[in-house]
């Protein structure tokens, strides 16, 4: 595990947290408009046109070349978990978009979820793996990422609220991680030659994935808040990440007498997502557009109360 790597995976993190806050912005200065789908059309054509959201995209670019080269000098089983540091990224940010500072259970939150992530990169000491995947377990995998997808969003579609958007997180977790192991055949395919990448399917299946995460993401974002979407986001992400590191490229982390720290720090990682996530919805509408002093902008939500 480089130095370089860690770094790299760290200024992705920054940049996919930034991107998330900037493009929940936008989906909070745009009204509703109603359900159904002619409605969403609507709305996700009005907030394509948003400075935060085009900001966004623009920080999500930048995060897939940063995502690109850590996948290139590091492993899947390393990048993907350390991605997980953007539910920390997420609430920094947001909190200066917001105007909504963190309380001191949000930093304890915060001390865990790093704590933890430190613990379980240390003790599991992913190995570096096999630079394109173990020929003929594409398809069986492939088809295993798109049947979970598919499922999650089924059962997406009769719910309303956080549901939504933790099984539509789900699926763009699940989705981005597949991104993200195409990224790496690819980029492994790349001391081959150029003309052997664009002659073959990686490189499309991944524009593909890629396409469907991002357009999976932004209807997480409109179902419900950051608090309920990100963390099955970034935990999703590295939870499959591991798994397809260790199937399609022979990634394994350490076991035996470091099985103990390992969950000790899975345990950490989730205390301190779910903390996280009950620090947000408890401080009311966090991630709500903020109020102007001449009342709310046009299309910007009230803060909603909070049930007791």
């Amino acid at each position: 595990m480089s130095v370089l790597t860690v770094v790299l995976a760290l200024f992705t993190a920054l940049s996919n947290a930034s991107a998330s806050v900037l493009q929940r912005r936008a989906a909070t200065d745009q009204a509703e408009g109603g359900r159904g789908i002619r409605q969403a059309v609507r709305w996700l054509a009005q907030v394509l046109r948003r400075p935060h959201w085009l900001a966004g995209t623009g920080l999500l670019a930048l995060s897939t070349v940063l995502q690109a080269s850590a996948l290139a000098v590091g492993s899947l089983s390393v990048v993907q978990p350390l991605l997980a540091s953007e539910l920390l990224f997420t609430l920094m940010v947001g909190s200066v978009v917001f105007h909504r500072r963190p309380d001191r259970r949000t930093w304890l939150a915060f001390a865990a979820l790093a704590a933890g992530l430190a613990l379980f990169l240390g003790a599991a000491a992913p190995s570096a793996g096999r630079t394109t995947a173990v020929a003929g377990r594409w398809l069986v995998t492939g088809t295993a990422v798109l049947c979970a997808v598919v499922v999650l969003i089924v059962a997406a579609l009769p719910v309303t609220g956080s549901p939504r958007a933790v099984l539509l997180g789900l699926a763009s977790a699940v989705s981005f991680a597949a991104t993200a192991a195409l990224m790496k055949e690819v980029v492994g395919q790349l001391g081959q030659g150029v003309d052997v990448v664009v002659t073959h399917w990686p490189l499309y299946a991944g524009i593909a994935a890629g396409t469907v995460a991002f357009l999976l993401l932004q209807s997480a974002f409109r179902a419900g808040s950051l608090s309920a979407s990100q963390p099955a986001l970034t935990l999703g992400d590295a939870v499959t990440s591991v798994a397809l590191g260790w199937v399609l490229f022979e990634e394994r982390i350490a076991l035996g007498v470091r099985v103990l720290p390992e969950v000790v720090g899975v345990a950490l990682i989730g205390a301190g997502s779910v903390g996280l996530a009950s620090a947000l919805a408890a401080g009311g509408a966090w991630d709500t557009a903020p109020v102007r002093r001449n009342g709310p902008g046009p299309g910007a939500q009230e803060p909603t109360p909070q049930r007791s």
